[in-house]
């Protein structure tokens, strides 16, 4: 076999990883080559929705990631200036459930280690980290892609296609040259973790929380964290014209937390991030032999956990895809049309339409048009139909379906 047999991943991500395993399973060589010395541990995307879970059994990852996630079937809405909830919604009591009825919250990170230790000796694939892509070129042939190490040295790699995996600021997706389509939210996003259980606080807590508040919302979601012992992740925004030293304050952070779960002690903090938050998609995911999947190709508000997954449901889509063109001669540029058809629409009427509705649900100022919606909640928790739909709405379920029709 000619080293140029092979699909050349960059980015050792959930996707990354997805897309190797997948690719694998159709006897496919890969070479995965990632910037880092490991796949980055921390408390970030945590949620598989249904369609994900389909998918991790598909992959036999499905039981590595109950052994190590925490099964999720019901999210709460809040309305954090009453301290009511709005809404519960149970996928265990949906008519027609999906075979999974349930959100598995596992982290991106023990998918990526989870999968790389399962390919490890695998003879048909081969990892590098510390690998940075530098630049790629591609002809009829294949691709060759230039890399540097860790150590400083450059080499030239060849394969037969090369698919960007590498997050949001792809090195990929910029030399493709392709559009990077949307917008930046005006305000940064302020991550905190604690290991604190607020389930303690009473049964209003689910493992999967919405608050909503004309000034400050927040999403509160528990997974495993490294030890099992639980670590929990609450997400809201920033004020825009705030100094970083302002936002980042532990007096600031323990006031945001006290907000809208109220307790006599301070909270522990693990780690506080603050980061810019984006909507855009890529103009095309596919590019000659180059491809793009994950956050190289689309990124969104983390409002409903849906960022990882459509990742997923791009490694899983292209890898079906180039198992056509490798074992059966199927028409690459067809196929990879196809691809960016299917995946963009999932996107861009799924996704990004869904993440940038349920951020502005969470975040409304205007107090009758928020209590319009948070009305709308809870009629839609209470009526049997309309509580389906909405979950099939948050659950991605609709939007996979839909984007999989695609011609």
């Amino acid at each position: 076999m000619s080293v140029s047999d092979r699909v050349l991943i960059v980015g050792a991500g959930p996707v990354g990883t997805v897309l190797a395993l997948a690719l694998r399973r159709a006897d496919i060589p890969v070479l995965l080559v990632e910037a880092l010395p490991r796949p980055e541990h921390d408390c970030r995307a945590a949620s598989c929705h249904p369609p994900t879970i389909a998918m991790l059994e598909q992959l036999d990852l499905l039981q590595d990631g109950i052994e190590q996630g925490l099964v999720s079937p019901v999210f709460h809405y809040h309305d954090r200036v009453t301290g009511s909830v709005v809404g519960r919604f149970d996928l265990r009591a949906m008519k027609d459930p999906p075979q999974h009825p349930y959100v598995l919250q596992w982290e991106q990170y023990k998918i990526a280690d989870t999968i790389l230790e399962r390919l490890s000796d695998d003879p048909g694939f081969e990892a590098r980290m510390n690998t940075r892509l530098v630049e790629y070129r591609q002809d009829d042939q294949g691709v060759t892609a230039t890399v540097t190490t860790a150590s400083g040295e450059t080499e030239d790699l060849s394969c037969a296609y090369l698919v960007g995996c590498d997050g949001g600021r792809s090195t990929v997706r910029k030399q493709t040259g392709v559009e990077f389509e949307g917008f930046t939210w005006p305000e940064r996003f302020l991550k905190i973790d604690t290991r604190f259980d607020f389930q303690s606080l009473g049964q209003d807590i689910a493992n999967r929380n919405y608050f909503s508040d004309p000034d400050e919302w927040m999403n509160l979601f528990k997974a495993r964290g490294e030890d099992g012992s639980g670590m929990w992740r609450a997400v809201g925004p920033t004020d825009p014209d705030a100094s970083d030293d302002d936002i980042l304050d532990p007096e600031a952070i323990q006031t945001r937390l006290q907000k809208f779960c109220p307790r006599d002690e301070a909270y522990e903090i693990v780690t506080v991030a603050l980061y810019k938050v984006h909507q855009r998609v890529a103009a095309s995911f596919d590019h000659g032999r180059v491809l793009l999947a994950g956050d190289a190709a689309h990124v969104n508000n983390p409002v409903g956990g849906m960022g990882m997954n459509g990742g997923i449901h791009d490694a899983m889509n292209l890898a079906a895809k180039l198992a056509k063109i490798w074992h059966e001669g199927a028409d690459a540029a067809a196929l990879f049309a196809r691809y960016t058809r299917q995946r963009r629409k999932a996107q861009i009427d799924g996704v990004q339409a869904q993440s940038i509705a349920n951020k502005n649900t969470l975040s409304e100022r205007d107090p009758e048009v928020r209590a319009a919606k948070l009305a709308e909640i809870r009629h839609a928790s209470e009526t049997p139909d309309l509580h389906d739909a909405f979950i099939r709405r948050a659950c991605m379920i609709d939007s996979y379906t839909a984007s999989e029709a695609v011609e």
